[in-house]
């Protein structure tokens, strides 16, 4: 038995098509999304926005935060 390929965007239209009817656009979206690669450089923008802090010093944020709640 001989197969002939599909060119991609065609396979591609008829999956995101049956995604939609079976489960519906906002799922379909959703699932989609998990295979997007993103933009940015996540590592740089965590040190930017958290710094580089120690264990300890996250430990210690850790026990007043929980100690605000307590109280």
């Amino acid at each position: 038995m001989t197969v002939t390929a599909r060119p991609l965007a065609a396979v591609t239209h008829d999956a995101v098509s049956a995604l939609f009817r079976e489960i519906g656009i906002a799922e379909t979206v959703r699932f989609l999304h998990q295979f997007s690669l993103g933009s940015g450089d996540y590592t740089r923008e965590r040190k930017r926005l958290l710094g580089e802090p120690s264990v300890e010093e996250i430990l210690s944020e850790i026990r007043e935060r929980r100690a605000r709640k307590e109280s």
